[in-house]
């Protein structure tokens, strides 16, 4: 039986089964099969973060907001890290399942879901234990807005979605994609926030990097984090509307070409 794109057999009931089912499968494949399993998930951007705080604490005497290295770090390579690697698995959706979908109560949107779903949430919980970490382990003087902090992961969260949708709909017609995706966004862990703050930028170049939703989801991150900083160029509505237009357009290309996943 044919599965297309957005076909349903029955109830929504049968997708919230098919993405938990799909989501339990990533879980044993991806983190039960490796050594340690989650804790590589923590430890990468935890050797990440402290390579980053020793080599910036030896060039300056003190972070660009705060008291600690360490944190600044983190509130600006761990959501870029969210962005960029659930892009990037939410893109590999269709190789991934490809044999489930011949199984007419699995479709394509379910797959994308469940990876989408999965990641982020593995990456929220990443960001919890960092930084429950570094606030144990660090007199950082942070003073958390947890309601803007929400408001900042779930633009990353979006922003994820609707690029991975697009992603995945480009590399299932031009396999090449993927690996040009993976270079030509190579420069974005410079220009996205991770090391500066906006304000600090010459007017030219704030004009330019506005245009990078990921410096937005970084600028909200730290306006969460610390009471003094404003963060005033960051606008949700500009990265929504990227997300949004990112993801209908990965679904009009599955549309237009008439992709059945049955056949892939």
């Amino acid at each position: 039986m044919k599965n297309s794109f957005l076909s349903r057999p029955s109830a929504p009931a049968q997708a919230l089964r098919a993405i938990t089912a799909l989501m339990l499968r990533e879980m044993a494949t991806i983190y039960g099969r490796s050594p340690g399993g989650y804790v590589w998930a923590v430890a990468e951007p935890l050797a990440a973060i402290a390579l980053l705080s020793l080599a910036f604490s030896v060039a300056f005497d003190a972070p660009l907001l705060g008291r600690s290295f360490v944190l600044f770090y983190a509130t600006g390579y761990l959501p870029y890290m969210m962005v960029q690697d659930v892009i990037s698995k939410t893109g590999q959706a269709i190789r991934f399942s490809r044999p489930l979908f011949a199984y007419p109560a699995v479709t394509l949107a379910d797959a994308l879901i469940a990876r989408w779903a999965l990641n982020t949430t593995t990456h929220i919980a990443v960001l919890a234990l960092v930084l429950t970490g570094v606030e144990a382990l660090y007199d950082t003087g942070a003073l958390y807005q947890f309601d803007v902090m929400a408001g900042a992961l779930a633009m990353a969260a979006a922003l994820a979605f609707g690029m991975g949708t697009l992603n995945a709909a480009l590399i299932a017609f031009i396999p090449v994609w993927e690996r040009i995706w993976q270079i030509c966004t190579r420069p974005l862990f410079v220009i996205s926030g991770i090391f500066f703050l906006m304000e600090i930028l010459p007017a030219e170049l704030r004009a330019l990097a506005w245009w990078n939703p990921l410096i937005h989801v970084t600028g909200e991150m730290r306006r969460a984090t610390y009471a003094s900083y404003d963060a005033g160029f960051v606008s949700a509505p500009f990265v929504y509307a990227v997300a949004l237009a990112a993801a209908g357009l990965g679904f009009l290309i599955f549309r237009a070409l008439r992709w059945d996943v049955g056949q892939a």
